[in-house]
């Protein structure tokens, strides 16, 4: 039995230039890192030929043909095992409609889990890559890319997409005690709401070129927000969260609503810098920098929005478990 642990993430800046429309024509970058809230991926040998696969439902089939859960079926298709296999998922946390990423967190943890289980480990460039494959080319998901890299790799990182489709993963590096303070300074929020991210993705997409200038914003905006970090001007980057809000709403019309409006409004109002909507925006998690001295007029504020305690996650995909007899 082998179970992988792969994390979610929060995107801080430049997310609509990780998607194809955008970078193929000019280069794209992210500010991204992996938090400690994770999917859990199992895997074993079953004793006859089917395939069993367990996640909200459970699915016991005799050919992957007939597996409904997509990323499960063209995981197992890509890394070439078809039989004879029981998998099954658990997330920390609502996967679905989160927007912290939680599709690419299982595609990246479902082929560690199956090349791990064929004795066929793959680097974490490789997963990412096919991660990518599965949910962009073969599924046709309107997504990005930044969402399995930094499921793979983890950390805090800043992704660049260039036009030829090489990605360049760079680690931003910061002293233990301003890694600490950044983690001390930023909040998550629950919406109560959760969406599917294509619809808003969709029109994104076809958004693109009129809103050229609005991602050019965005990307600006990540290429701050690592070196405000670096200089560790840490009241700044709150800053730039509310800019790059404020840029993410003209991208689509659903990116968010009159209920995020006012729990966002609020945060502010009580003491947040800034803040945004973690994925695609309609809904999920609504992250928050705020300055530790009025975190508690902010929960106050937020009475009834759950907030969900976390810290930035160093680690990317790994096994955690791998039992053989």
């Amino acid at each position: 039995m082998i179970i992988t642990q792969t994390p979610l993430r929060i995107s801080f800046f430049g997310g609509g230039t990780d998607l194809q429309d955008f970078y193929g024509q000019e280069e794209g970058c992210v500010l991204s890192s992996a938090i400690d809230k994770c999917i859990y991926v199992v895997i074993k040998k079953r004793f006859d030929e089917r395939v069993r696969v367990g996640y909200t439902r459970t699915e016991l089939v005799e050919s992957i043909d007939d597996i409904q859960h997509e990323l499960v079926r063209e995981s197992l298709r890509l890394a070439g095992l078809y039989r004879q296999v029981e998998l099954s998922t658990m997330a920390d946390i609502p996967s679905a409609g989160s927007g912290l990423g939680s599709s690419s967190t299982v595609t990246v943890g479902l082929l560690n889990a199956i090349y791990t289980h064929q004795n066929d480990p793959r680097d974490v460039e490789t997963l990412a890559q096919q991660a990518c494959q599965v949910e962009i080319e073969i599924l046709g998901k309107p997504i990005g890319k930044q969402d399995q890299y930094i499921a793979a790799y983890g950390g805090l990182r800043f992704i660049r997409f260039l036009p030829d489709e090489q990605v360049i993963v760079e680690k931003v590096e910061l002293p233990d005690r301003r890694w600490n303070d950044l983690n001390r300074h930023l909040m998550l929020f629950y919406t109560n709401s959760t969406r599917r991210s294509e619809t808003i993705l969709v029109e994104q997409k076809a958004n693109t070129q009129d809103r050229i200038g609005v991602l050019r914003g965005l990307k600006e905006l990540a290429y701050q927000g690592r070196d405000v970090l670096r200089a560790g001007d840490l009241e700044t980057f709150g800053y730039l969260l509310h800019q790059g809000w404020e840029l993410k709403k003209q991208m689509a019309s659903k990116i968010t609503n009159s209920t995020i409006d006012d729990i966002y409004a609020t945060a502010r109002k009580a003491g947040a810098l800034g803040g945004k909507i973690t994925g695609a925006g309609g809904g999920g998690f609504l992250i928050l920098f705020c300055p530790l001295s009025r975190q508690d007029q902010v929960r106050t504020a937020l009475h009834g929005v759950r907030e969900l305690p976390f810290r930035l996650e160093p680690e990317g995909t790994k096994v955690i478990f791998h039992y053989t007899r």
